[in-house]
């Protein structure tokens, strides 16, 4: 029998709003000692026999059960599994692929989604097909290449694309092709691709639902239990697991998520506004501005716009670089979604791994920057951005 890893919280007869799911975890395993908080489960091995089935931190942790139970929560979904990182998701996912399989993937993948497609599954014969899903024609391609699995990013990392979801896993659906979602950029809060359709939906822990730039982690979320048995063996069997200490931080850290994310997505949409305006600002990217080519879908499945704004700016590598390295309370970094702000120059640093052509096809110049708006005074943020953008010549 496989193992029952179900790990939803119990829901009354009116359902606990969102904030409240992202606060209340649920079983702590130390009922006894009336503990508010959980503690830190830091062992590598458990007697044999105990009462909740645990053996091998490898193969499950009460922190893991923990934080699952509050990740399925606040997806409105029956399953979550925990990982080391959203890379190790993303390789518990494709653990599933068999050889010959295709892969339709959205065109504009995070970086080390596609370096791991293009150098690591490749190489286990693993195929993949790249499609811009915002064009109206994409969805035939579902149906014309016969896939094993499309993989989608809404909103896109960096380039901000919007897809349908709905009528995407609408299209696979009649082919009974799953399609896996990474909702990193959007959060549960913002977009649930279960609700809309989508087999898996697939986060980064490290960002928004932590919050705070101090833990690794990711999660893969489903409503089908067969992927997430799949999911199990692959967190055991490839050795995919978090550390107890991580899912602890995580779970400590979604339980201001709401209130983090509602700062945030307020201080990016005044920066939006603020920046479109800025005469050293070419253009701007922010989900629900009117100017977003895919700003009706976004209005539809989107609950608000994120927290992150990308730009393009007439400079050189060299300019863009100073520009960011002029900043105070922007941070040059890797990473995204902590109460701080960063900054990163996406065409070296998260898509270094792509190949130039393509992101010259993309649109991933040397003038775009992307923002992680923080929780700061957002005329702080302002008065940063202005003073550094006015430094170009």
């Amino acid at each position: 029998m496989p193992l029952d890893r179900s790990h939803a919280l119990q829901r009354p007869a009116k359902a606990p709003a969102d904030s409240t799911r992202a606060i209340h975890h649920g079983e702590s395993f130390a009922e006894g000692t009336g503990t508010v908080m959980p503690p830190i489960y830091a062992t590598s091995t458990f007697a044999h026999g105990n009462s909740e089935g645990f053996d091998y931190t490898r193969s499950g942790n009460p922190n893991f059960r923990i934080l699952e139970g509050v990740l399925a929560s606040v997806e409105h979904c029956e399953h979550a599994t925990v990982f080391g990182s959203g890379v190790s998701a993303i390789t518990a996912i494709a653990s599933g692929l068999r050889q010959g399989d295709l892969v339709l993937c959205e065109e504009n993948l995070y970086g080390c989604t596609v370096r791991l497609f293009e150098q690591v599954f490749a190489k286990f014969g693993v195929r993949t097909q790249w499609v811009d899903f915002t064009a109206p024609s994409a969805v035939d391609a579902i149906a014309t290449s016969q896939p094993a699995m499309v993989w989608l990013e809404s909103p896109t990392n960096p380039l901000l694309k919007v897809i349908d979801l709905r009528a995407v896993c609408a299209a696979a659906k009649a082919a009974n092709v799953p399609v896996v979602v990474d909702n990193t950029f959007a959060t549960a809060l913002v977009q649930r691709p279960l609700e809309l359709g989508a087999t898996l939906s697939l986060t980064s822990t490290t960002k928004y639902i932590n919050g705070h730039s101090d833990a690794l982690g990711g999660a893969v979320c489903t409503d089908d239990s067969s992927w997430h048995q799949k999911m199990v063996f692959a967190q055991k069997a490839l050795g995919l697991q978090p550390s107890p200490f991580d899912c602890w931080l995580i779970t400590r850290g979604i339980k201001t998520l709401p209130l983090r994310l509602k700062q945030q997505m307020a201080n990016a949409a005044t920066l939006a506004d603020h920046l479109a305006n800025h005469p050293r600002v070419s253009w701007v990217r922010y989900p629900h501005r009117s100017d977003h080519p895919q700003q009706d879908v976004a209005l539809q499945q989107m609950r608000g716009g994120g927290a992150i704004v990308t730009i393009g700016i007439n400079a050189s590598r060299d300019q863009a670089y100073a520009v960011c390295k002029a900043l105070r309370w922007f941070t040059m970094a890797e990473s995204l979604g902590g109460v701080e702000s960063l900054i990163c120059h996406p065409a070296t640093m998260t898509h270094a791994a792509v190949a130039a052509e393509v992101k010259q096809k993309l649109g991933i110049s040397d003038g775009l920057i992307r923002l992680s708006v923080g929780c700061e005074d957002v005329s702080d943020l302002i008065n940063d951005l202005d003073q550094a953008l006015n430094q170009l010549r």
